[in-house]
């Protein structure tokens, strides 16, 4: 199942990979290996990764150099980068470089300003360097990658093809206005943590995870995951959720990467539960926004 990345000129799959997991230690070579080379025979062909992401950009060059034909590389700059002081020209250009010889590869796809402060994007040197790279060849795609108010700016700044911002059940503000904007502009989007964290694995607030915020949203929303599971209505819900392009899921598990593509494969929800999911959202709202 494939669309187009906005007017950018390039298709991307309705299921994406996020690699965070791949980078954790604790997997070998051979589990990354095997789960990245069937990623991409199944369809999931982009991989979106980040320099924060442990092992994860060296271990996607490893094993998929001699399959870059077959992939859209996405990742992230502007910080970590020794010499550099981050949010700098400097730091964008020099992660670019970095970025290439970790993916072993002459070109990115996609890249995002990760995060990148409002006053910093105004300034507009990081978005200087993402073009000045983006004319020499090394990236397709200059991009941002957050949440509310900067997200907002970068759509009507003009100035990204690409777009990578939290759309899920309980994070629903961009799907407003922020995104079909988005999407009259031509830009791509990609839906981040579609799954919202999995918030039903908890049977009572999960005080201090990275989930309780979606948790306690799910609780106040009331809502029920009618004839289907969650997962299945989640990944529904945000993969064909209208201005997306691609919806990633964080794994490390190829069993759990072919359940989630067979839920997107079986279509968007019925209009008619769609709806009554955004407007549960908005109902309970109380100044949700959206979660970094």
């Amino acid at each position: 199942m494939q669309r187009a990345f906005g007017t950018q000129g390039f298709p991307v799959p309705a299921l994406g990979l996020g690699a965070g997991h791949i980078g954790s230690p604790a997997l070998n070579e051979a589990q990354v290996g095997t789960l990245l080379g069937q990623a991409l025979d199944m369809g999931v062909t982009l991989i979106d990764t980040a320099p924060s992401y442990g092992l994860s950009e060296e271990r996607i060059g490893r094993h998929l150099a001699h399959r870059r034909a077959d992939c859209i590389l996405s990742t992230k700059v502007g910080y970590g980068i020794t010499g550099h002081d981050d949010w700098s020209y400097g730091s964008v250009a020099a992660g670019i470089d970095a970025a290439l010889k970790r993916l072993r590869t002459d070109h990115l796809d996609i890249v995002h300003l990760h995060s990148c402060p409002l006053e910093i994007l105004q300034r507009g040197n990081v978005i200087r360097a993402l073009h000045d790279a983006r004319t020499q060849g090394k990236l397709r795609v200059a991009a941002y990658s957050g949440e509310n108010a900067e997200l907002q700016w970068a759509i009507a700044s003009g100035q990204f093809g690409g777009v990578e911002c939290s759309v899920n059940l309980f994070d629903q503000r961009s799907l407003e206005h922020v995104l079909p904007q988005a999407q009259a502009r031509g830009i791509g989007v990609i839906a981040k943590r579609p799954l919202a964290n999995s918030p039903w694995r908890f049977a009572g607030q999960p005080i201090g995870d990275y989930c309780e915020e979606y948790w306690l949203r799910w609780q106040a929303m009331g809502i029920a995951a009618h004839d289907m599971d969650w997962p299945e209505l989640a990944l529904r819900f945000a993969a064909h959720a209208p201005a997306v392009s691609c919806a990633i899921v964080g794994t490390a598990s190829l069993e759990h990467l072919q359940q989630d593509k067979r839920h997107v494969e079986r279509g968007p929800l019925p209009p008619q539960l769609f709806e009554s999911l955004r407007q549960a959202f908005r109902n309970h709202d109380d100044n949700w926004i959206g979660q970094v």
